[in-house]
């Protein structure tokens, strides 16, 4: 056989390793474990994420008091998510995560034990939740931190990627599987899977090294702390820019508040819901989780401005296209194209903030991160529920996607640096027991 005939699985091999999302951050114990626990939290929160507004609109019987869960959930993530930062910035980032994961897992098991003993009040619910909440927003900017003390410079994004994986792999089958077991097993059963599965990640984050200030400096996080990283915020145009962008992406682009009323009367849904629905909330993260399955060229793309920046433009036209389309199928895909256009910006933000902040001010540039992804949507909601009453749905969306093009087109124009960012060609600090 010829050497030539040698060569094609092993470059098969290599061209398939160009496509797929890149493992080698897997390959590191303690990230693998890290990863591994995320998946969980994802999956569990999604479940959560459904059995909590089930069971309110159960005991109320108003939509009104739903809606409260997203004022309770989210006043808790501004709140501790910028606080958390600061304290993931001063404290072993293993130890708060092993506290805050204990204190998530205790609230969902008090989430069950009230689902379990029917005790019907929906202030115990939404209070439960918020303080759930609470402990999640100290949680993810410390998780984000932790990684590139792991995880070598050069593979962060194919780590951000893994971790757009996890997160869209949840947000796609967690509300499948709550959908699905629900008629089956009831809430309190949901709540019980959450709660069990937080118990697991709770072992999984005690497995990881210690990760003390690398100054050595424990102490405690105040409020000079937080001001203290807005300031160096304020000072980083890249850092402040990869805010930005992103916030002008979601806030003007978001269209998931349309999706209810596009689904009945563009799409022909019956008044209690169908497929269209489904199809509409689950085509931005199905994007999503393509994307970054498929991602294995993220490890050699140096110009990370550049990447955002386009991303978010495709981001913008998809929007746009998904506005003026009035067929189902057409729909899904402009929602899906804007879901992948998404992941991409996501990747390569995340890699830039591992990168371009310092390790002490890491937790605090993750806080911020944290709040701007959660609040961004939720600002969203109400701008294109306010718009679409006035304009329509269609015009709403369309306008929206325009928006995100004028709005990064500004930022660009006057943080220039950011379009010219490349990625450090040296390796980071990786914690010695990984």
């Amino acid at each position: 056989m010829s050497d030539r005939t040698d060569d094609k699985p092993p470059a098969a091999r290599k061209r398939l390793g160009s496509i797929v999302i890149d493992r080698r951050p897997l390959k590191i114990p303690a990230f693998r474990r890290l990863w591994i626990s995320s998946l969980v939290t994802a999956i569990g929160s999604q479940l959560t994420a459904v059995a909590v507004p089930k069971q309110v609109f159960d005991i109320t019987g108003s939509s009104a008091y739903v809606g409260l869960t997203g004022v309770f959930g989210l006043v808790p993530l501004l709140i501790f998510g910028i606080w958390g930062g600061a304290i993931a910035d001063t404290v072993d980032r293993r130890k708060l995560l092993v506290v805050t994961n204990t204190g998530i897992a205790v609230t969902a098991c008090l989430l069950w034990a009230q689902a379990y003993f029917d005790v019907g009040s929906v202030w115990v619910v939404l209070s439960l939740l918020a303080v759930n909440q609470a402990f999640f927003a100290v949680n993810m900017p410390t998780r984000n931190a932790v990684v590139a003390r792991l995880v070598p410079t050069e593979l962060l994004p194919s780590a951000s990627a893994l971790t757009g994986t996890m997160t869209t792999f949840g947000a796609v089958f967690g509300p499948l599987a709550a959908g699905a077991l629900l008629p089956i097993v009831g809430l309190s059963v949901l709540y019980l899977v959450d709660s069990v599965a937080l118990l697991v990640v709770v072992w999984a984050v005690w497995r990881l090294p210690a990760l003390p200030p690398q100054d050595g400096r424990v102490r405690r996080a105040g409020l000079r702390d937080i001001s203290d990283g807005f300031r160096y915020l304020g000072a980083q145009k890249i850092l402040l820019a990869s805010f930005v962008v992103d916030i002008v992406a979601m806030v003007a682009g978001m269209p998931r508040a349309l999706f209810p009323e596009m689904a009945e009367r563009t799409f022909g849904d019956p008044a209690g819901g169908g497929l269209a629905l489904g199809w509409l909330y689950a085509a931005i993260p199905l994007g999503a989780m393509l994307l970054s399955l498929m991602s294995g060229w993220a490890s050699r793309v140096s110009r990370h401005g550049v990447v955002v920046v386009v991303a978010i433009a495709v981001w913008g036209l998809a929007i746009a296209g998904f506005g003026l389309s009035q067929a189902l199928w057409l729909s899904i895909l402009f929602l899906v194209v804007a879901g992948a256009a998404d992941m991409a910006s996501a990747i390569f933000r995340m890699a830039i903030l591992q990168t371009a902040a310092t390790d002490e001010m890491r937790g605090r540039t993750q806080g911020v991160f944290t709040v701007v992804v959660a609040g961004g949507p939720r600002v969203a909601d109400l701008t294109h529920g306010w718009a679409a009453a006035g304009v329509g749905t269609g015009a709403a969306a369309t306008g929206g996607g325009l928006l995100v093009l004028v709005g990064l087109l500004v930022a660009v124009l006057l943080i220039p640096a950011f379009w010219r960012y490349r990625a450090p060609v040296t390796s980071g600090n990786v914690s010695d027991d990984s």
